[in-house]
């Protein structure tokens, strides 16, 4: 690896020791920065290790104890340079451009051996100047270094010089001008390259300078309540660096939360250490980041919107800055949402589509299915009322037939008594009673006879319960039972009201529903009941049996129930 983590301060000795050229991070795994900054330091580890200049290693805190005091370690990260051994520079916080700086103001930067040289010349010369190499140019051409000529010289007469020297000297001349030219030229030409240079060189300090401007470090605890701190350190007596790491580290800044953090970490090895250094901004809340995915968010509304979108739940405060975005981003990126927007419509559209469709065919089915369960219940309709009316039918004609065996029974009883009958006729026709009379000893119906007594006998209740049953045309037989049930069931039910006691036989209720039927008035003295002097009503006798009355209660309802 790059980057050499020492464990001890044995290894930190030998480490300084070792190495001519050594930069060590004094670093700490709870100081935020100094994680934040790793990955760069590991970088600037790996560009120092490929060029040979300088060996990068990191010392945690816990594993160094008293040996960072010794070192005058104040904050965290802290950059120290060894140079055979000897400190020659420190740098506080995590400004790589400093670092930089520190290793090269320190001779650290590998030389390489060697100058360079100009095209023709040789290897390891020094540079010429531009006189010295213009007399160097003449010497090789054979012409004498051009003297300085006085102002007040004469100029020698022509015809003392021979002619081959006078054309030798023209041409070295001539020579010589073109080289002073091309030198002229290639100065001119440099010029604005140095010029160039020196911009170049001006706007990357400039940029240098602003990156350290961004990044620079201060102590945060300048920023704490001073009142808090006098009362943890006054009232309650904590080191003033407890103090201060408690209301840093404490819920909400304030004296509770601070006294509340110090009791749980009063025990870390950590807890007397140096307070690191923090970015100038580093407190200050510039945009929210969800846990969930990772993503930063710049505002509270883009917050709720990645909520609702996703169902994330779990976001904090963060210091990264989102960048905003420029003219041609914002373009791009409302066209990307406008297309996406399109493509989401088109897919609702048609998914839409495909519901209706299916709602439709739904629709017809259930349409066709309700029509079907229609048509099954009307046709089970006619069928109940074509049943119906067929029990109709066959009830008259048994009625009919009743009738008529009725009518041969009263034919075959006047014939054997000389045309006479035991039943009496009423006004409304054919009525036979449920009791007979015996009609006056004259015959002729004028007066009729004093009434007989009428026996009814306990052991004949089925028998007359059966007879009441038996009459079937237009339910009479069922709705004598319901009358007889409710004389009966309230003297059982309601025992010591005297109202159900007795029972009014000119009641019309009594006279249609009861006195017709044969049974239904034997059945009502069986039970207990007896006629009245005036022969109007029936009462209870005293001496009824409950018991009786009861069980006659229990064979009329099974009776009614079976009709």
């Amino acid at each position: 690896m790059t980057l050499t983590e020492l464990a001890s301060p044995a290894e930190l000795a030998a480490f300084k020791t070792s190495n001519a050229n050594a930069l060590i991070c004094y670093s700490a795994t709870w100081c935020g920065p100094c994680r934040a900054s790793k990955p760069q330091l590991e970088a600037l580890a790996a560009e120092y290790a490929a060029g040979g200049v300088v060996r990068v290693a990191i010392a945690y805190e816990h594993n160094l104890g008293e040996s960072v005091q010794a070192d005058n370690v104040k904050a965290f990260p802290t950059y120290a340079l060894f140079v055979d051994g000897t400190e020659r520079g420190r740098v506080e916080g995590a400004n790589f451009d400093k670092i930089r700086q520190m290793v090269g103001a320190a001779g650290c930067q590998k030389v390489i051996p060697g100058v360079g040289h100009s095209l023709g010349g040789g290897v390891g010369e020094a540079p010429l100047s531009p006189q010295a190499a213009r007399e160097a140019r003449l010497a090789k051409l054979g012409a004498p270094a051009p003297a300085p000529v006085p102002a007040a010289a004469p100029a020698p007469a022509e015809d003392s010089k021979p002619a081959a020297s006078a054309a030798a000297e023209d041409d070295a001349s001539k020579d010589v001008e073109m080289k002073d030219a091309s030198d002229a030229a290639a100065a001119a030409a440099a010029a604005p390259a140095a010029d160039a240079d020196v911009s170049m060189a001006d706007a990357e300090d400039k940029k240098e300078a602003e990156e350290e401007k961004e990044v620079e470090m201060v102590d945060p605890t300048e920023s704490l309540n001073k009142e808090h701190i006098e009362t943890l350190t006054s009232a309650m007596g904590f080191t003033l660096l407890r103090a201060q790491k408690g209301l840093l580290n404490g819920n909400g800044g304030t004296v509770e939360g601070a006294v509340e953090w110090l009791d749980q970490h009063s025990e870390d090895a950590d807890i007397d250490g140096p307070i690191a250094l923090v970015p100038k901004n580093a407190g200050v809340a510039q945009s929210y980041k969800c846990n969930d995915c990772g993503k930063i968010l710049s505002s509270m509304a883009n917050l709720e919107l990645h909520a609702n979108k996703t169902g994330h739940s779990d976001f904090e405060e963060s210091t990264v800055a989102v960048k905003p975005l420029t003219a041609e981003e914002k373009k791009a990126k409302v066209a990307e949402i406008k297309a996406l927007l399109k493509a989401k419509r088109a897919e609702r559209e048609e998914e839409e589509k495909k519901q209706n469709i299916q709602l439709e065919k739904q629709r017809r089915f259930m349409g066709q299915e309700v029509s079907k369960t229609r048509e099954e219940l009307e046709r089970e309709q006619r069928k109940r009322e074509a049943m119906f009316r067929k029990k109709e039918k066959e009830a008259a004609k048994r009625e009919r037939e009743r009738l008529r065996a009725e009518l041969a029974k009263d034919k075959l009883e006047r014939q054997a008594n000389k045309g006479k009958l035991k039943t009496a006729l009423g006004a409304d026709g054919y009525n036979p009673s449920a009791i007979q009379y015996d009609v006056g000893g004259s015959g002729d119906g004028t007066s009729p006879a004093p009434a007989k007594k009428f026996k009814a006998d306990p052991q004949k209740i089925d028998e007359y319960i059966k007879k009441v049953s038996s009459y079937r045309a237009g339910g009479d037989g069922q709705k004598c039972l319901k009358i007889l049930l409710a004389y009966i069931g309230n003297v059982v039910d309601k025992p010591d009201e005297e109202k159900f006691r007795t029972i009014n036989m000119e009641n019309k209720a009594f006279k249609t529903k009861v006195k017709p039927f044969l049974g239904a008035k034997a059945l009502l003295v069986a039970v207990g009941f007896k006629q009245t002097e005036a022969g109007d009503a029936l009462v209870l006798k005293e001496d009824a049996a409950r018991d009786t009355l009861k069980e006659t209660k229990d064979k009329l309802e099974k009776a009614y129930a079976s009709y």
